[in-house]
């Protein structure tokens, strides 16, 4: 790197320093609080110091009591594994939203925005409309063919903005804006040519954790974490390709290997959760906007807080899903909606005047 170079990366480090400590012991005691009122809370109520003993006697932890036996079904197999896959979700689509913004260099851009969702989507009304086996190795073929649909339309929507090696950033976003149109025509198309079906294609598109387990969280904890782990490894050089992209070269960087690296690497992930739990859209548009507020602008800092804070945000929808109506449960991805509407049409009049002087 040179002299210049140097300067540069050194006051990226200024641009962007690190939150305090506090920040972070704060996001994972509310993280931790939230878990275990959400284990505790639903159609039979677990009390507190259950849950806890519950959790502490399956984690053999010193001192932890024999928990009842009632108790222990409904928590540590029915709900907990709820919650740890809401909270998974959520860390990881907040993740990708914070990755999607910075490459982009959009604050309005969101996870779905390059077709993942929609094709997700069409995929898993593919697999709920045929005559497949409800199991595929215990994860259900809703789940592989909503992967697969999420992988190829992010592939098709890559390959169709690419001039060359370079991809440009409004062509990704305008191909993105097509191809969710094309697989939202034909799960639309899906549905009408299934009526009896509307009801479950309907509830699995809006996303929830009803089918949540153990055995799904053996597909979604390991490459949740792995591109967890990538994205906060890459996140020093977010920070130079939001500062420009001629300021990353520089520095020596080979931004447009970069850039598709966290662009694989955040849709991939973001495939990953809505094969498993839907299309649960808002996380990744709400979570870095408020997280900003307190981490800063700083990648290293930003990515980790906001999956914190993602995680916390999605267990506390989930359990509002299941409570907010007696008897009745909302999806979450209404709920969000519901949140992040407001929020989006806020954040475009707040550009429209940024832009506007």
């Amino acid at each position: 790197m040179t002299v210049r170079g140097e300067a540069r990366a050194m006051a990226v480090r200024r641009a962007f320093p690190r939150p305090r400590v506090t920040a972070f012991a704060a996001g994972f005691a509310v993280l931790a609080v939230v878990a275990v009122v959400s284990a505790s809370m639903g159609a039979v109520g677990i009390p507190l110091r259950e849950t806890v003993a519950v959790i502490a006697h399956h984690l053999h932890l010193p001192g932890a009591a024999t928990p009842d036996s009632v108790a222990d079904r409904i928590v540590w197999d029915v709900r907990l594994p709820r919650v740890v896959t809401a909270g998974i979700v959520g860390a990881t689509l907040a993740a990708s939203g914070v990755a999607y913004q910075g490459v982009f260099r959009n604050p309005l851009a969101d996870p779905f925005l390059i077709g993942v969702a929609a094709g997700a989507g069409l995929g898993g009304t593919i697999a709920i409309v045929s005559p497949l086996p409800l199991d595929f190795y215990g994860l259900g073929f809703v789940t592989l063919f909503a992967f697969i649909g999420a992988v190829v339309t992010a592939g098709l929507t890559y390959e169709l903005a690419r001039t060359g090696r370079t991809v440009n950033p409004s062509t990704h976003i305008l191909a993105g804006v097509a191809m969710s149109s094309i697989a939202g025509a034909a799960t639309s198309l899906l549905m009408m040519l299934n009526e009896d079906k509307i009801s479950v294609i309907f509830g699995w598109l809006y996303g929830d954790f009803t089918t949540a387990s153990w055995a799904k969280l053996q597909l979604l904890a390991p490459c949740a974490a792995i591109a967890g782990v990538v994205l906060v490894v890459l996140a020093r050089q977010l920070d130079h390709l939001l500062l420009s992209e001629d300021e990353a070269r520089a520095l020596g960087l080979p931004v447009e290997r970069l850039k598709l690296a966290i662009i694989l690497t955040a849709s991939f992930a973001t495939a990953v959760c809505v094969s498993v739990s839907g299309t649960i859209g808002f996380v990744g548009l709400i979570v870095p906007h408020a997280c900003r507020l307190v981490a800063g602008a700083g990648h290293r800092a930003l990515l980790p807080f906001s999956m914190l804070t993602g995680a916390s945000f999605l267990i506390a929808v989930d359990l509002a899903s299941r409570t907010v109506l007696p008897g009745q449960e909302v999806p979450a991805g209404i709920l969000t909606a519901a949140l992040g509407g407001p929020f989006f049409l806020v954040l475009l009049r707040r550009q429209r005047r940024v832009a506007g002087g």
